[in-house]
């Protein structure tokens, strides 16, 4: 079952989930360094880890699963999320350079249609990260955290699932090498353990990273210019929205 948006947005204010934001977005800064003048979207609960790209890229929106529910993001500044389904991001073709996805991906319940629509709506040269639990690591057995919720991958599945929806990947890492507990002591050493966990190829690491380009293939003319009707997406309100949001399309008054 995929975690409710309560649920995640509670574990990132707790300590462990501090620490672990931390650990994740300094890794994914280093795949990302620069993304001057580009347009980056968060697929799943990304907004605890986009905030890092905020400052340098041109646009950084957020779209979040209707069976997750939804949350404003960022607080106390103009709602940059918006409620889709999975399999409907309301995003022109080629219309985003950088794609994250967090606590997505294992919770999918259509994975291949999921990753195809992501493909979309990624320009030619876009990029795509992928966060999920590691198969190997300890957090995936634990479901007091949300990496331990849904399908964990080990590096082979995942390459193989991307490569089949017509990305390639290109970099492969893992992060969180301390074990989920909430001990003060172990979470002062993160950054020190984090680095052993690096030296030990991400074997134990909670999570596993994956970056992947978006591949071309040649696609049949009637498949590209067929007419896809979207919902159209209800931006979040002031604090939290519930699983079952309403369609503005169907909202009395809408």
């Amino acid at each position: 079952m995929r975690p409710d948006i309560v649920d995640l947005d509670q574990f990132y204010t707790t300590r462990l989930g501090q620490v672990s934001r931390r650990l994740i977005r300094r890794r994914l800064q280093e795949i990302w360094p620069d993304v001057s003048d580009l347009r980056v979207l968060g697929v799943g609960y990304a907004t605890p880890y986009l905030r890092a790209f905020r400052d340098k890229a041109e646009r950084v929106i957020a779209a979040m699963p209707a069976s997750q529910g939804v949350i404003h993001w960022p607080r106390g500044e103009p709602c940059l999320v918006a409620l889709s389904e999975e399999v409907e991001i309301p995003l022109p073709d080629s219309s985003i350079d950088r794609v994250l996805l967090v606590h997505c991906l294992e919770n999918a319940e259509q994975v291949r249609p999921m990753l195809r629509e992501i493909w979309r709506v990624m320009t030619s040269g876009g990029r795509l990260l992928v966060v999920v639990p590691n198969r190997r690591g300890i957090w995936a057995r634990f479901e007091r955290t949300p990496f331990g919720h849904g399908q964990p991958f080990s590096p082979p599945q995942l390459t193989r699932l991307l490569r089949e929806t017509m990305f390639l990947p290109t970099t492969t890492t893992a992060a969180v090498s301390i074990p989920p507990v909430t001990w003060r002591p172990l979470l002062k050493m993160a950054t020190a353990i984090e680095r052993v966990g690096r030296r030990w190829g991400g074997a134990v690491a909670g999570v596993l990273i994956v970056e992947a380009g978006k591949q071309i293939y040649a696609v049949s003319a009637g498949r590209t210019q067929r007419a896809r009707s979207r919902r159209i997406a209800a931006p979040a309100a002031n604090n939290v929205a519930p699983r079952h949001a309403c369609d503005l399309s169907r909202c009395p008054g809408g």
